[in-house]
C-alpha cells in the first residue's frame, strides 16, 4: 500500500579515527537523508490501510497474538526514532556552533556519529519483546545499531500488516461474490423443488451457505490463519499468498450443484411430454388388454376344444406409479420424478408388449379358423376353374368342412381334418386333367 521497504543502513566505523570537518559534514548529510527515509516509512506504516483495519477489527487467534506484538514493536519503533532524532539534532547543533569546529568538537562529533552515544530505555532496547533475563533500565547504541534495530522491528510489523491486508483483499470479496451466486442458485433450486430435506443438492446448498458464513467470519477475525508464507528465503514483507483452499472447495461444490439444478430443469421442461407419452402407452396397453378379454370371450363362444389363455387386467402398480409421478410433477419434486419416469417408461413399454402378446395368444384360434376358411375357399375356386364344381363327392366334402368352419362352436381339429380331406379329394380329381395337360404339351 505504498509503504517503503526497510530503512537504509549506516556504514558506521566504531573504531575509526576522529573525523575531519568534511567527513563530519558528509556524515550529517547522509544521516539527514536517512532520517527522511525513516520518517517517511514510519508515517506510511502509520497510515497503512491494513493497519487501520487491524486496529478496528475484533481479532482472534494467530492474528490477535501477532498484531499485539506488532503494536508493541511499532510503539518501540517510534521511541527508537525519537532517540535517533534527538541524537541527530544534538550532532547538528554541535556542528552549527562554529564554522570551523575545534579538535574537541570533532572528537565529540565523531563519538556522536560513530560511537555508542545514543541512550534508549530498556523496553525499547529489548525491541518490545518479552525477553528473558534481568531487565535493564537503559542501553546505549550507535546510530548504525539503532537503525539496524529499527529495520528489524519495521520489517516484522510491516509483514503482519501486509499479510493481513493481502488476505482481506483476496478472500472476503470473493466469498461475497460466491455467496451472491449461491443465493441465485438457491432461488433457482427452490423453484424446481431442490430444497433441504427433499433433495441432496438442497442439503449441500445449506452446508455451503454455512461454510461461507463461517469462512468469512474467520477470515475477518483471523486473516493470518489464512496466510501461507513462501519458502523462497525472501525477507520482503508479506512474502506469501492467501490460502484459498476452503473457498475453492466451496466454489467447486457450488458448481456441482449448479449442474445438478440444470439437470433438474431439463427434467422439468421435459416432464410433461414424458408424462403424456406414458399415459398414451399405458392407455394403449389397457385398450389392448380390453380387446384381448373381449376376444377371449368370443373365442370361447366360437371355438370348441381349444386352450385359451387367461387375460390379466391393467397393471395397478403402474397406474399408481403414474399417479405418483403426476403428483411429483404437481409438487415440483423433480429429483424424485426423474428416476421414476425412467423406470416407468421402460415398464410401460413392457406392459404394452405383454398386452399385445396376450391379444395374439387369445386370438390365435380365430386366426387358425380364418386360415382354414381361406384355404377351403381357395381350393373351391381352383376346382371351379377346372369345371369340377358340380362333382358330388367334392361338393359333399366341401359342405361338411364349411358347416364345421362356419358353425359355433367350431371344433378346429375336426374342421382342419375336413378341410384336409377336401384338399385331398380335389387333388385326386384334378390329377388326370393335369396329366393330360402335360401330355398335350
Amino acid at each position: 500500500m505504498g509503504v517503503p521497504g526497510p530503512f537504509p543502513g549506516s556504514p558506521g566505523r566504531p573504531d575509526a579515527p576522529v573525523l575531519d570537518r568534511e567527513e563530519v559534514d558528509r556524515a550529517l548529510a547522509r544521516l539527514g537523508a536517512e532520517y527522511e527515509a525513516i520518517e517517511t516509512s514510519l508515517l506510511a506504516l502509520q497510515d497503512h490501510a491494513g493497519r487501520r483495519l487491524l486496529e478496528g477489527a475484533d481479532l482472534t487467534g494467530t492474528t490477535k497474538e501477532r498484531w499485539a506484538a506488532a503494536e508493541r514493536s511499532i510503539t518501540v519503533l517510534w521511541s527508537l526514532f525519537d532517540a535517533y532524532t534527538a541524537a541527530l539534532e544534538e550532532a547538528r547543533e554541535l556542528r552549527a556552533r562554529r564554522r570551523r569546529p575545534s579538535p574537541e568538537d570533532l572528537a565529540e562529533l565523531t563519538e556522536l556519529l560513530h560511537g555508542d552515544g545514543v541512550t534508549v530505555p530498556g523496553a525499547a532496547a529489548a525491541g518490545g519483546g518479552a525477553e528473558s533475563g534481568p531487565a535493564r533500565l537503559s542501553e546505549r547504541f550507535s546510530l548504525e545499531a539503532l537503525v539496524e534495530r529499527m529495520n528489524g522491528l519495521y520489517a516484522r510489523s510491516l509483514d503482519v500488516i501486509v499479510a493481513a491486508d493481502a488476505v482481506w483483499l483476496a478472500l472476503p470479496a470473493r466469498i461475497d461474490l460466491l455467496s451472491a451466486e449461491l443465493q441465485r442458485t438457491r432461488s433457482l433450486a427452490h423453484s424446481v423443488g431442490v430444497r433441504p430435506g427433499e433433495h441432496p443438492a438442497g442439503d449441500d446448498l445449506e452446508r455451503i451457505t454455512d461454510e461461507l458464513v463461517r469462512l468469512r467470519a474467520q477470515v475477518i477475525a483471523d486473516p493470518l490463519a489464512f496466510w501461507v508464507s513462501t519458502s523462497t528465503g525472501s525477507s520482503a514483507p508479506g512474502g506469501g499468498r492467501a490460502d484459498t483452499a476452503r473457498y475453492d472447495r466451496a466454489a467447486r461444490a457450488l458448481e456441482d450443484i449448479r449442474r445438478e439444478v440444470a439437470a433438474v430443469l431439463d427434467v422439468r421442461q421435459d416432464a410433461e411430454r414424458r408424462l403424456m407419452q406414458l399415459r398414451d402407452v399405458l392407455s394403449r396397453a389397457d385398450r389392448t388388454l380390453t380387446e384381448a378379454r373381449q376376444a377371449r370371450g368370443e373365442v370361447l363362444a366360437k371355438i370348441a376344444a381349444s386352450e385359451v389363455p387367461a387375460v390379466s387386467g391393467p397393471s395397478t402398480a403402474l397406474h399408481e406409479q403414474l399417479a405418483a409421478a403426476a403428483d411429483y410433477r404437481r409438487r415440483a419434486q423433480w429429483h424424485r420424478l426423474s428416476p421414476l419416469l425412467d423406470s416407468l417408461e421402460e415398464r410401460a413399454e413392457d406392459e404394452l408388449h405383454r398386452a399385445r402378446e396376450s391379444l395374439t395368444a387369445v386370438t390365435a384360434p380365430l386366426a387358425v379358423r380364418a386360415e382354414l376358411r381361406g384355404r377351403l375357399d381357395a381350393y373351391k375356386a381352383k376346382v371351379g376353374r377346372h369345371g369340377m364344381a358340380q362333382d358330388p363327392m367334392l361338393t359333399e366334402r366341401y359342405d361338411v368342412a364349411r358347416r364345421m368352419l362356419w358353425s359355433a362352436p367350431c371344433d378346429l381339429r375336426a374342421a382342419g381334418q375336413a378341410v384336409w380331406r377336401y384338399q385331398q379329394a380335389a387333388a385326386e380329381a384334378l390329377a388326370p386333367q393335369q396329366l393330360e395337360g402335360r401330355g398335350e404339351s
